[in-house]
C-alpha cells in the first residue's frame, strides 16, 4: 500500500490556496475607537468624587484650569476639599496650605453646593475663600435643560 504524500490529500482554500490565516484588525479598531470616545466623555464626570444635587443654570460652561481646586458642601453640610472630608474648622488651614499655581498666581476655585443648602452656607464658605487670598472663585451648577421660563 501506498500513501500517497502528495498535495493532493491535503485540505485546500479557494483557487487551489491554502487556508487563509490573517486577522481583520477592522472590527478592532472600531471598538476600540467607541471606547476611546466613551472614555473622553466619561473622564471629565469621574473628577467630582463627592455626589451631591447641584443647581440648574443656563450659564455656558468655563474651560477646565490646570491648576483647580474643587471644594464641595453636601447637603448635611459636610466640606470636602477634594475629595476628602474635612473636620469642622479646618478649611482655613487647608487653605493656607495651597500655594500659588505655575504662574504665581492662586489656582481657580471651583465651589461646589448641594442646591438644598442654606445660602448663608455657601456664603460662609466663600467668606473662608476670599479670606484665604481666593478672589477667583467658580460656583457650578448643572445645564438647565429648559428654555426659560
Amino acid at each position: 500500500m501506498a500513501m500517497g504524500l502528495s498535495g493532493g490529500s491535503r485540505r485546500r482554500g479557494r483557487n487551489g490556496r491554502g487556508p487563509m490565516a490573517e486577522i481583520n484588525v477592522t472590527p478592532l479598531v472600531d471598538v476600540m475607537l467607541v471606547l476611546l470616545i466613551i472614555f473622553m466623555v466619561t473622564a471629565p464626570l469621574l473628577k467630582a468624587a463627592v455626589p451631591i444635587e447641584l443647581p440648574e443654570s443656563r450659564a455656558k460652561a468655563m474651560s477646565e484650569e490646570a491648576s483647580q481646586v474643587t471644594i464641595t458642601i453636601r447637603r448635611d453640610g459636610t466640606i470636602f476639599y477634594e475629595a476628602s472630608p474635612l473636620a469642622p474648622g479646618e478649611l482655613p488651614e487647608r487653605l493656607a496650605a495651597v500655594g500659588p499655581g505655575p504662574d504665581g498666581k492662586p489656582p481657580l476655585v471651583t465651589l461646589r453646593a448641594d442646591k438644598a443648602l442654606a445660602y448663608g452656607r455657601v456664603m460662609d464658605v466663600m467668606g473662608e475663600l476670599n479670606r484665604a487670598g481666593f478672589k477667583s472663585i467658580s460656583l457650578v451648577t448643572d445645564v438647565s435643560s429648559g428654555s426659560g421660563g
